[in-house]
């Protein structure tokens, strides 16, 4: 969601905003977020993904990378795979979602305005997989991320420290616990070469 790389909201997104951009039902948390002690099941769970969905989309699948916390050995995270999948063009959805779907993918999010960011969850695995266009801004952002918190033990630490203590709170959306973090991803990012 945009306020995750483009700074801290003054106010969390609304319901209303969450709503229109979440496709189905918006389910609220109001709960804690539950992190999981680092899995090294994990990579083996995305690496399953990944070959699943370049089966299904060949060479539409122009890049799958395995992103988020579940990516980085040692970091406790939330147990949902992320995963960006990189297409021609992510707002043309009759070239990838079709294929998708008849994979059991399911679309949750449509972001637009936002590099055209659509999100899927997955038939068997909890994951998320967010589904940009070539040279969208954010793929570069998440990897560069993911490879800081792999190559820094001191900001990988302030990051799963921070996400300890965020994720105590009772969180009325998990977008909000997102958000919360971007102050501390922001100051990570600017260490990233």
């Amino acid at each position: 969601m945009p306020s995750t790389a483009d700074g801290p909201s003054p106010d969390p997104i609304s319901d209303e905003e969450l709503q229109r951009l979440t496709v189905g039902e918006l389910i609220p948390h109001d709960a804690p977020i539950v992190l999981a002690t680092y899995d090294p099941e994990w990579p083996r769970l995305f690496a399953r993904e990944a070959e699943r969905i370049r089966a299904v989309l060949d060479d539409r699948a122009l890049r799958v990378e395995h992103v988020g916390s579940t990516s980085v050995p040692g970091l406790a995270a939330k147990p949902i795979i992320d995963i960006v999948l990189v297409v021609s063009d992510s707002a043309d959805e009759p070239s990838y979602v079709p294929a998708l779907e008849a994979a059991g993918y399911v679309v949750r999010i449509r972001e637009p305005d936002w590099f055209e960011h659509r999100l899927f969850k997955g038939p068997d695995t909890d994951i998320n997989l967010h589904v940009f266009s070539v040279g969208a801004a954010e793929i570069d952002r998440m990897v560069r991320f993911r490879d800081r918190l792999r190559a820094s033990d001191t900001d990988r630490e302030y990051y799963a420290r921070t996400k300890r203590e965020l994720a105590q709170r009772t969180w009325r959306h998990v977008q909000h616990y997102a958000d919360a973090k971007t102050a501390v991803v922001q100051e990570i990012m600017s260490r990233a070469v």
